[in-house]
């Protein structure tokens, strides 16, 4: 699967996450997740690669413990590092 495939598909399960994600050109300073006003955003900074776009938005899935359960697709599986259960 091609790097840009991933990135949408971690935006699409960021979403089913609760998060919204929003893309700017950050100028390569800022980017990742937080959260204000109630609502969990992912920022994407456009400005970097694409891998380290995707980065961006794994860095902030891996720490939501939600991840855990729902149903990911192997490759995105691999992506975050999660193991399938047995």
């Amino acid at each position: 699967m091609h790097t840009v495939e991933l990135l949408e598909q971690a935006c699409e399960v960021a979403e089913r996450l609760g998060y919204q994600t929003r893309q700017e050109w950050l100028g390569g300073t800022g980017g990742g997740a937080c959260e204000f006003a109630g609502r969990k955003w992912i920022f994407i900074d456009l400005t970097l690669s694409v891998f380290e776009q995707l980065e961006q938005v794994t860095d902030a899935l891996r720490r939501d413990p939600g991840i855990y359960l729902l149903d990911l697709s192997s490759p995105m599986r691999h992506v975050l590092g999660i193991r399938q259960a047995a």
